[in-house]
């Protein structure tokens, strides 16, 4: 634990960097407007008064900025890390010094300090989890039934997280409502496709310096955050291939213009992969076995499970780190494969995560689902809702406010005209 002046509890890396985080945050808010305004809304009204939340998200610039809204709402806030390599440490030590946030993050933590910062995040005793992954809920709801009676609902980012949530609604063991944020359209059409497709290509960039241009990119997942990556990747110059189980989704990026077929096929194929799923295992033994020599192999879904690198170290003679997020494997046969960030986030475990414009929008959809749920948790169940569409709505109009793009409205006319049925050819 870094020595500080503060007692604030807390477990970061370093408050010496705390200044650079500190200009990192407000570089940050510098684009995101739509929170600000919330921000301004939440200190006049204090919708948050006496809530405790205990968030589990990436700890970012502009994760800060969302814990300082919810602060600034009258909120008592705690954070910890949703992935071992997601923490900017700079940003960490300045929201616990200047801020007098509890964060519990450091970059390169092992796991069992991951998991024991998700405990001291419980240790707040939260009325409102946030979460980022859904292992937050799942500690609580397995090794800290303890804190689960005062818990009144909770906030789901991730594609990945709401999954795991629904499956434990379906089985009757969620224990409180949770509204998933990820499903919201300013969210999911914005943040996972943009925000995903811009800040994994700088992942790997950063992380290989390689050149993308002609070289053949394979995404694997063609959901939003897939979408995003083939369409960045294109930009970039390479050949893209796209991976699916899902048909509709397979014949949607054959008519975006990409090649489709299966991993087996890419494997042969690739220079650089990318999984996006949510799924585990997506490049697997028989893949690694077809890989070129010098194969990139990443992933960008919230978990490393998507690539197994066990089998990949079985495959393998040794290993060696050859750059900053980059273990070259060499296989028995001659061949070499580069793994990247551990198999984890690549864009945020080499790059600093979606940009804060884009992010404005997620995080404004945080803020006001807490305070929606806030309002409204006693007439819920305990299952996971959708972002309620007058705040999703809400959210892209001020969007666009702050862009200074004004956009039209339909007229009485249209609206009689819309609403009704018997006016034909």
């Amino acid at each position: 634990m870094a020595s500080t002046t503060t007692n604030i509890p807390c477990d970061v890396k370093n408050f010496e960097v705390a200044d650079l985080g500190k200009k990192r945050i407000e570089w940050a808010n510098q684009s995101m407007k739509v929170l600000q305004i919330i921000r301004k809304d939440f200190i006049k009204n204090q919708p948050l008064k006496d809530i405790r939340i205990s968030a589990c998200l990436h700890v970012t610039a502009e994760t800060a900025n969302l814990m300082i809204t919810l602060r600034d709402g009258g909120a008592d806030v705690a954070l910890c890390a949703s992935n071992p390599l997601s923490t900017q440490d700079d940003v960490a030590a300045c929201l616990v010094r200047d801020y007098n946030i509890p964060v519990f993050a450091i970059k390169g933590e092992d796991n069992n300090t991951y998991y024991s910062h998700i405990m001291s995040a419980l240790d707040h005793r939260p009325h409102i989890t946030m979460d980022d992954g859904a292992d937050l809920v799942s500690i609580a709801l397995t090794k800290r039934t303890d804190v689960v009676d005062e818990i009144i609902g909770g906030t789901e980012e991730t594609t990945t997280g709401v999954i795991r949530l629904r499956a434990m609604a379906k089985e009757g063991v969620l224990k409180y409502p949770i509204i998933a944020v990820n499903d919201a359209d300013t969210k999911h059409l914005f943040d996972n496709r943009y925000g995903t497709g811009q800040s994994t290509i700088d992942g790997i960039i950063r992380a290989t310096n390689f050149l993308l241009a002609g070289s053949k990119f394979v995404v694997a997942g063609y959901g939003w955050c897939g979408r995003g990556l083939a369409s960045r990747a294109r930009g970039q110059g390479a050949e893209v291939i796209v991976t699916e189980v899902d048909p509709t989704k397979a014949l949607e990026a054959v008519m975006d213009g990409f090649r489709v077929m299966s991993m087996h096929e890419a494997a042969k194929l690739g220079d650089v992969f990318c999984t996006v799923t949510g799924n585990k295992n997506v490049l697997a033994k028989e893949h690694f076995e077809l890989m070129k020599d010098g194969a990139i192999i990443s992933n960008s879904g919230h978990f490393n499970v998507e690539i197994d690198i066990p089998a990949l170290e079985k495959l393998s003679s040794s290993k060696r780190t050859t750059r900053n997020f980059v273990e070259e494997y060499s296989l028995k046969d001659g061949r070499k494969i580069n793994l990247l960030g551990e198999g984890r986030l690549i864009n945020l475990a080499a790059a600093e995560g979606h940009p804060p414009s884009v992010m404005d929008m997620s995080f404004a959809d945080q803020a006001l689902s807490v305070e929606y749920m806030v309002k409204n948790h006693e007439k819920l169940e305990k299952k996971v809702y959708r972002v309620p569409e007058d705040l999703d709505k809400r959210v892209a109009k001020l969007k666009l406010e702050s862009m200074g793009i004004k956009i039209d409205r339909l007229t009485p006319e249209q609206e009689e005209y819309l609403a009704g049925w018997s006016e034909g050819t």
